[in-house]
């Protein structure tokens, strides 16, 4: 059995990949309340520098990462958030087949992080972004608090990838 096969659920706790729903959770419900208090305070491209590289923003991103898709005629909309309900999917599945846990904390927080935009999505067709990191003219395109965790849950997959794992047993 390879570390990625199962990690095991400590005692009395329940089934060990439940506990990264929470994760999940922890995401999705930061990345509500951050957004939901950015709507409630800025007005749409309004700026509140905060250092002198890096400022809250309100933007709207009809698109995908980096604005792709961004000024097409709305189909976009449903073609993202199909794709973030079968990724959801594919992920519930791979935390169901277990790992280790700096590959299930990655998956978790993918996860997290689609459901934050694709509430978005569905609810007012649209990804609320408002970090805004700057330097003089040039600026990295706006993003939330799910990007984020889709991020840093990306990097953790591409580190587990190069961890050595134990060969599995011979079949004899």
């Amino acid at each position: 059995m390879s570390d990625r096969d199962a990690v095991p659920a400590a005692a009395g706790s329940m089934p060990g990949w439940h506990r990264w729903l929470w994760l999940s959770l922890v995401v999705v419900v930061l990345d509500f309340a951050t957004k939901q208090m950015v709507l409630a305070s800025f007005r749409p491209g309004e700026v509140l520098p905060v250092l002198p590289v890096f400022s809250f923003v309100l933007a709207f991103n009809p698109g995908a990462a980096f604005s792709f898709l961004a000024g097409a005629s709305g189909w976009q909309r449903w073609v993202f958030t199909g794709i973030a309900i079968v990724a959801s999917v594919v992920i519930v599945w791979l935390l169901r087949r277990g790992g280790s846990r700096l590959y299930c904390a990655g998956l978790a927080l993918i996860l997290g992080g689609a459901l934050g935009n694709l509430w978005d999505r569905i609810t007012i067709g649209q990804v609320v972004d408002f970090l805004l990191f700057h330097w003089r003219e040039w600026s990295y395109p706006a993003f939330n608090v799910a990007d984020s965790a889709i991020t840093v849950g990306a990097a953790l997959l591409i580190i587990d990838s190069f961890r050595a794992r134990r060969p599995a047993p011979k079949e004899s």
